[in-house]
């Protein structure tokens, strides 16, 4: 190997005994953990020479090394790929989020999930309406006067509402309902469905236009979108474990992740679902931020993107098995999602 490969090998060591035991890292505890194949003496000249480079710095005098954010972003650009979870951790993973009974549910097992792999903040995007079509409305009689409307998207939602029709509806009706609203609606995008369900009381015969005017009223209702974005967050109480990995400024990242829109921000970039994307301490625009690092990714398809996912934790974090977990609970989200 040649010289810059070595103090490759040098970093990453240095990386991985600092991230394991929060502690800087001298020449003499590499040499003794880590089969670098070389003197003390090469060690520690490599050990100058990625201090010069800018990768690696002295906290205070006689201690150790340890990585800077360039380190930290040479480490993970050198990884080659992101090491695969064990099948047991996939078959975990799945298990928990199979048991979800609606999106609501996806997105906070999610990020319960995420923050107990990672031991970081996990954060997840809920998809916008905007990006929703409609998979299937199901229409349940309650009693002979009332209705069930169930709205199913292919995003996962699920939104249920109640229908006081006023008078009697028969089944047979309550049938035509059904078919002529999943007619119009399934397939449609949200917006385009609301148009749809607004024209149907004039079409439907005279004997289903009282009833389709009340369900129109309240579908229109449940379709028009809501323009905030949302985040659910999990696992927060994991960035005081260390509270030495941020240094006077823990409370700017409680405050950035409770205000929402700066992570907001972060996870509008990671729309690719197939690219793990890490931002490490000062490359984050936000101020609040540049003592953390994120790993994002985005979930769904490359045809739908859905969303951000990811985790914010310090600097000084495994990149690698965080990515891994970033990356696989991306897909699975993604295929409870899209139905794949």
């Amino acid at each position: 190997m040649n010289a810059d490969e070595r103090r490759f090998e040098v970093l990453r060591a240095i990386v991985a005994d600092y991230v394991s035991n929060q502690e800087p890292v001298g020449s003499k505890a590499l040499v003794e953990r880590h089969n670098l194949g070389v003197s003390s003496a090469t060690v520690r000249n490599d050990m100058a020479a990625l201090e010069d480079e800018g990768y690696i710095a002295q906290p205070h005098t006689s201690a150790g090394r340890v990585p800077t954010d360039k380190g930290y972003r040479l480490f993970v650009d050198k990884l080659s790929e992101i090491k695969p979870l064990s099948q047991a951790e996939k078959r975990a993973i799945r298990s928990f989020l199979d048991g979800a009974l609606d999106l609501d549910d996806v997105m906070r097992r999610s990020v319960r999930l995420l923050a107990q792999l990672t031991r970081q903040v996990a954060v997840i995007q809920v998809p916008t309406l905007s990006r929703a079509a409609v998979r299937h409305l199901e229409v349940l009689p309650i009693t002979p006067s009332r209705l069930m409307l169930v709205l199913i998207t292919d995003t996962g939602r699920v939104d249920q509402r109640i229908v006081e029709l006023g008078d009697v509806i028969s089944e047979e009706h309550t049938a035509q309902l059904r078919g002529v609203l999943n007619t119009a609606m399934a397939g449609q995008r949200l917006a385009d469905a609301s148009a749809k369900v607004a024209e149907l009381p004039d079409e439907v015969p005279p004997n289903l236009r009282d009833p389709m005017l009340r369900v129109a009223t309240v579908l229109i209702e449940t379709l028009v979108e809501h323009p905030e974005e949302r985040l659910v967050l999990g696992g927060t109480a994991n960035l005081t474990r260390n509270i030495t990995d941020f240094p006077g400024s823990l409370r700017q990242v409680l405050e950035a992740l409770e205000e929402q829109v700066i992570v907001l921000k972060l996870l509008a970039a990671s729309r690719d679902p197939g690219r793990v994307l890490v931002r490490i301490g000062e490359e984050n625009e936000a101020a609040e931020m540049r003592s953390t690092s994120v790993v994002s990714i985005g979930y769904g398809s490359r045809d739908n993107p859905l969303g951000g996912l990811g985790v914010v934790g310090p600097t000084r974090m495994d990149y690698p098995g965080t990515m891994a977990a970033v990356r696989a609970v991306a897909n699975y989200v993604g295929e409870i999602l899209t139905g794949r």
